[in-house]
C-alpha cells in the first residue's frame, strides 16, 4: 500500500510550486487585512485530490492496481490516507500562518482563530468523505455533474426548511455542548471518513473494469 501513496504523493508534487504561491499570495493579503486565509487554503487540498483521480481515470490506473494482492482496497485506503496528510499538511501550515498573521495585526483571540482553522479541516474532511464514494461509483467525469447537483439541492433544500425552523432555538438548546466542540467535531469527522472510507471500498470491490 505504500506504493499506492507514493503514487498520488508524486502526482501532488507537481503542484507543490502552486501552493507555494497561494501562500505567499494568500499570507500578503492576510497581512494586508484584505483576507481571512483560513477558508481557502484547506480546501486547496480538495482540488488537488481531486486532480489525482483525473489522472488516474486518464492513466488507467485503476485497472492496474486491481491487478495487486489486495489492490482494490489498498487503492482506497491509500487515497485516503493521502488526502487525510495533505489536509493536515496544508491546515497546520494554515493555522501557523493565521497566527503569524493575527499577531502582525495585533488581533490576540487565538483560541477563535485555532476553532475557526478546526472547523475548515473538518469541512474539508467531510466534503471529500461526501464526494469520494461518489466518484468511486460514477468516475471523475460523472461525479462532478452528481455532486453539483447534489450540492445545489441540498442548498434548496436547507434554504427551505431554513424558512420554516427557528434554528436560533436550536442553537441555544445546543449551548450546553460547547465545552466539548472540540471533541465532538473530531468524533464527527473520524466516524464520517471511517464511514465514507467503507462505502469506497465496498463500491469499488464490485465495480467492474
Amino acid at each position: 500500500m505504500i506504493g499506492f501513496i507514493k503514487k498520488d504523493l508524486a502526482m501532488i508534487k507537481s503542484n507543490f510550486k502552486l501552493i507555494g504561491i497561494l501562500l505567499v499570495l494568500y499570507t500578503v493579503m492576510g497581512l494586508m487585512n484584505k483576507m481571512d486565509i483560513s477558508f481557502i487554503l484547506p480546501f486547496i487540498s480538495v482540488i488537488i485530490m481531486m486532480s489525482t483521480f483525473s489522472y488516474d481515470n486518464y492513466n488507467n490506473w485503476d485497472t492496474y492496481s486491481i491487478s495487486f494482492p489486495n489492490g482494490r482496497k489498498n487503492s482506497v485506503k491509500s487515497k485516503y490516507i493521502t488526502t487525510i496528510l495533505m489536509t493536515s499538511i496544508i491546515s497546520i501550515i494554515t493555522i501557523i500562518l493565521s497566527f503569524i498573521i493575527a499577531y502582525k495585526n495585533n488581533q490576540t483571540n487565538y483560541e477563535q482563530i485555532l476553532i475557526t482553522n478546526l472547523l475548515e479541516v473538518a469541512a474539508t474532511l467531510l466534503v471529500l468523505t461526501f464526494m469520494y464514494p461518489i466518484i468511486y461509483k460514477f468516475g471523475i467525469e460523472k461525479a462532478r455533474i452528481s455532486i453539483f447537483l447534489i450540492i445545489f439541492g441540498i442548498a434548496i433544500i436547507g434554504s427551505v426548511i431554513a424558512g420554516y425552523i427557528d434554528l436560533s432555538s436550536i442553537i441555544n438548546s445546543l449551548s450546553f455542548l460547547e465545552d466539548y466542540f472540540i471533541l465532538i467535531l473530531i468524533v464527527i469527522t473520524i466516524i464520517m471518513v471511517y464511514a465514507s472510507y467503507k462505502i469506497s471500498v465496498k463500491i469499488f470491490e464490485k465495480k467492474e473494469f
